[in-house]
């Protein structure tokens, strides 16, 4: 440890110790300040990163972590960036939270925060999946939103993502203007003094609305009653809303891990609430196995992704991975818009650089344009934003995240779940596994 990284950490330790914070921080901040060595300097030594999506971190006292005062500060310089970037004060935002522990805390905090800087603010009474985030700023005409989250990290972790008028997370110049802001923003610039008469609760209105856009999405009803799933939350936000979006589907035999249903930021059942690693289907599958599933579906805590396991015929689950996934569901989509009559012809698909080219041979195949772009699915929404001519129909990312439809800006995993499972007993009714299916695309 050099003597430069441990001063920076004494300073920084030391304006904790104000009256700028609460007085159980004060003496966390006094503890680790008399304790010294990697005790002061890991929290201490440097500000936690604010990058182009917002920032993420282990929970604690420190600048280099996640607490109240560190989302304050972040949360300070984002409504003066979208007050002087959009030239007027009358803001509105919606915030979400997931599962993780602290985060329902965290978010009204920030709500307080927001209000206090003359934005309405609706808040979600508890917590939600974020892609619902994504559809209530548009919904809502909010000019931003923010949701509470570290997606699939460890338990340790929250974080803080954020997402422009358009429902997508930050592209430039909004990304860099809203970074220099929030470096820029001091601790004693924090306004703490909540109007809660900007704050307004917001929940199952939302929910129905959703869900319904989700239902919409469907293009047929064949084989749903017969599909047998078993669908895991990984202790996350998916159960609010998958098990109803499925029913209202259409979707009749779900099966749930109840061991992995309740909410809980511990994620005691798995090491990683990750479903792109087989151990955190583990439980899934093996349920699947033991009543003779068709499929298992899970999604990460915040349920912006979603990983499978499809019935080889045999009685055996086998794991897809995200570019298998993808390829299904934009086959199935491109495939069953064709048979319905109705595949329009300014349709497009979107994929990464780094998602199988297998999107672009399936939409090729079908006459349809598939733009690629930069990682990440807030260019994805970026290039629906610059398309208004075109149709999004839809499109993926390699890792577990795909999107059908334009309501939603982000990975939808409770669109994405019910789609999947569309296509699995569109399968199922045509004689075919979803292995098969993929086998068939494949030689296609």
């Amino acid at each position: 440890m050099s003597a430069d990284v441990l001063s920076i950490a004494t300073e920084n330790a030391k304006l904790w110790t104000s009256d700028l914070f609460d007085g159980e921080t004060r003496a966390a901040a006094q503890s680790m300040l008399d304790a010294g060595g990697d005790i002061l300097v890991e929290p201490f030594y440097k500000d936690l990163d604010f990058g182009t999506g917002g920032m993420r971190g282990i929970m604690g006292v420190g600048t280099n972590r996640i607490n109240p005062y560190t989302l304050g500060l972040a949360t300070q310089g984002l409504a003066v960036y979208a007050q002087q970037s959009m030239g007027r004060t009358d803001l509105k935002a919606a915030i979400a939270f997931d599962s993780r522990n602290n985060s329902k805390a965290f978010a009204c905090k920030v709500a307080e925060v927001l209000s206090a800087n003359g934005v309405y603010t609706y808040l979600f009474e508890d917590l939600r999946p974020t892609p619902e985030l994504s559809f209530s700023v548009r919904e809502l005409g909010c000019d931003f939103g923010i949701v509470l989250t570290a997606s699939h990290n460890p338990k340790e972790y929250n974080g803080y993502k954020v997402y422009w008028n358009d429902g997508g997370q930050l592209i430039p110049p909004h990304d860099k203007g809203v970074i220099e802001e929030v470096r820029a923003t001091r601790f004693k610039d924090i306004r703490w003094d909540a109007n809660e008469a900007l704050i307004e609760t917001i929940g199952r209105d939302l929910d129905e609305k959703y869900t319904d856009m989700i239902a919409g999405l469907s293009l047929s009803n064949a084989g749903k009653t017969d599909l047998n799933i078993v669908f895991t939350a990984l202790h996350g936000t998916s159960i609010i809303s998958v098990p109803p979006a499925l029913a209202k589907a259409g979707f009749t035999n779900v099966q749930l891990v109840e061991a992995q249903s309740t909410p809980n930021g511990n994620f005691p059942t798995v090491a990683s609430p990750n479903p792109e690693e087989s151990d955190a289907l583990a439980m899934a599958v093996a349920q699947a196995e033991a009543t003779g599933a068709d499929l298992v579906i899970g999604c990460d805590p915040d349920t912006d992704r979603v990983g499978i396991a499809a019935n080889d015929g045999t009685g055996k689950m086998e794991l897809l991975n995200g570019n298998d996934t993808a390829a299904l569901l934009v086959h199935y989509i491109l495939n069953a818009y064709k048979e319905n009559g109705t595949l329009p012809s300014n349709g497009f698909t979107a994929a990464t650089i780094v998602t199988t080219d297998l999107i672009a041979d399936i939409s090729a195949a079908y006459s349809v344009p598939c733009y690629r772009c930069l990682t990440g699915f807030k260019w994805i929404a970026d290039i629906i934003n610059r398309k208004p001519e075109e149709k999004f129909l839809v499109g993926g990312e390699e890792s577990y995240g795909y999107l059908i439809g334009d309501a939603v800006r982000d990975k939808d995993a409770v669109a994405s779940t019910v789609m999947i499972a569309e296509m699995a007993a569109t399968a199922k009714a045509q004689g075919r596994t979803v292995l098969q299916q993929l086998e068939a695309i494949h030689r296609e």
